[in-house]
């Protein structure tokens, strides 16, 4: 089987994306005709400054991001000769978070949320790549929560999110009270305590983004 061409990563560190992981199709049900899909998600801090200066954050309309994945992915499917596949835009939804658990390098953590062996609970997608042929795969790498003291059982401020479950409605009430203003501007406080999350350095202009859009 062919490796994953260098060139994917070198395409998708362009755009301050990265390779968050890749499946075959005998570890997951893919799409037709996809043999092999690649992950790619944001590539720690330069990712923000990479997305402020699109014209798709500029122009001020709905939805940026995902515009913005769809024109970046679009044409690195394109250079690649893959199949762009997006987290958004299609019902039923493509089951991302299934992939993501099937690639070896994501796992669920001690509070459910997806935790990434270098994202930690920043752990995102912006798309992913199809191809026809079969890839091989990396080494899969430890799960970090293992061993960890696990500081994203006991962070939520209100106790909102912790193993038990996660009550999205005491989420809410707390972002609009005063101190929630720390997690609107900051980011989910659980995802930050996360000792992986706080080696990613993801910009924290990009964590309230993604908080203005869970909680307008």
């Amino acid at each position: 089987m062919p490796q994953v061409p260098d060139r994917i990563a070198d395409l998708a560190q362009a755009h301050a994306l990265a390779v968050m992981g890749s499946v075959q199709r005998d570890q997951a049900v893919l799409p037709d005709g996809v043999q092999t899909l690649v992950l790619l998600g944001p590539h720690g801090p330069g990712f923000w400054e990479t997305f402020t200066a699109s014209p798709e954050y500029i122009d001020g309309t709905p939805d940026p991001m995902d515009r913005w994945s769809r024109r970046i992915i679009d044409v690195m499917a394109q250079q690649l000769g893959a199949r762009a596949i997006y987290p958004f835009g299609v019902r039923p939804p493509h089951p991302f978070y299934s992939w993501a658990l099937a690639t070896g390098r994501v796992w669920s953590s001690p509070v459910q949320f997806l935790v990434h062996d270098r994202a930690g609970l920043w752990a995102s997608f912006r798309g992913a790549l199809g191809f026809a042929d079969m890839l091989d795969q990396p080494a899969r790498p430890a799960a970090p929560c293992t061993g960890c003291a696990q500081p994203c059982t006991t962070a939520c401020p209100v106790g909102a999110l912790t193993p038990q479950g996660y009550d999205v409605p005491a989420c809410h009430a707390f972002l609009d009270s005063a101190d929630g203003q720390r997690c609107i501007s900051g980011g989910c406080a659980v995802r930050a305590a996360c000792p992986v999350s706080r080696a990613f350095g993801r910009h924290p202009d990009q964590s309230a983004f993604h908080m203005r859009q869970f909680h307008p």
